[in-house]
This record gives structure tokens, sequence and C-alpha cells, in this order.
């Protein structure tokens, strides 16, 4: 792990060998894998795991249930949820998610839980995902539908 941070909350994370991580990251009891580079000012929460050769663009947020596989992208501003009847108070429910191998997901996206974005995919930036997004294939809109197969 390259950390280039001196702000940053790093606590109980495994992180794989040649992981870049910058400046005001909070990590904690997630798992990073080899070779990715995570930006300025990200939150990867406890249970996460992130593949190897991902990137993970300043602001993100993923939180417990997301689970990413290798060599995926994850845009500026993008937001995972994990809870699909979120209350201040009460019992709730994490919910997972899966973002599979090679899958792009554009700024400022919003992955609500529950979904598995496919192998390859790409989500549009702005997009809003409700419902799985089949390998090899672009969505976009609120909410997110299939526009084309891409190659």
């Amino acid at each position: 792990m390259k950390l280039l941070a001196k702000y940053s909350s790093i606590e109980d994370c495994t992180v794989g060998e040649g992981t870049v991580i910058r400046d005001y990251v909070n990590l904690y009891g997630c798992k990073i894998g080899r070779d990715c580079k995570i930006a300025a000012y990200v939150e990867i929460q406890r249970g996460v795991t992130i593949g190897d050769r991902c990137k993970v663009e300043a602001f993100a947020f993923i939180p417990s249930g997301v689970t990413i596989e290798d060599e995926v992208f994850i845009g500026p501003h993008s937001v995972f949820t994990n809870d699909l009847h979120p209350r201040a108070v009460g019992e709730w429910e994490v919910v997972p998610t899966h973002v599979k191998r090679g899958a792009s997901i554009g700024a400022g996206a919003v992955i609500v839980c529950g979904v598995t974005i496919g192998e390859n995919a790409m989500v549009g930036a702005g997009s809003v995902v409700t419902k799985d997004v089949p390998p090899g294939t672009l969505v976009v809109g609120n909410p997110a539908k299939i526009v084309k197969r891409i190659g």
C-alpha cells in the first residue's frame, strides 16, 4: 500500500500491495485488493470487498453490503445505498449489492441496494440504478434503462 495521505482514517482494513490511497479517506473494516487507486474524500465501510486493479474516484460512498470485483471503475460522487427502507430510528437490514468484473459506474450515479451490475456493464453519469444491469450493457437515466449493448 502506498499511503499518500496525512489526514485519513484507516482502521482494521486489509489493503493489497501497490494500492494507492489519497488524502481525506475513511476506510474501516474493508478489504481492498492489489494495485487499486482510492481518490480523496472516499468512504468505504465495514465488510466491503474491492477486487484488484479498481479505481474509486473522489467523493464516492461505498457502504457495508457492497462487493466490487476486479477492474471496476467507480466514478466521482457515486453513491451506493444499503437499506431499502432507511429510518433514523429502529431496525434496519443491510441489502447486498454486487458489481461484477470490468464494470464502470459514471460520475454521480446512485446505486440502490440489492442489484447486481453485470460484467463489463456501464452505468451512465447521473443514472439511478434500481434494477440489475445485464452484462455488457450501457444503462442511463432515472431510473436507469438499457440503451445499448457494448462490446
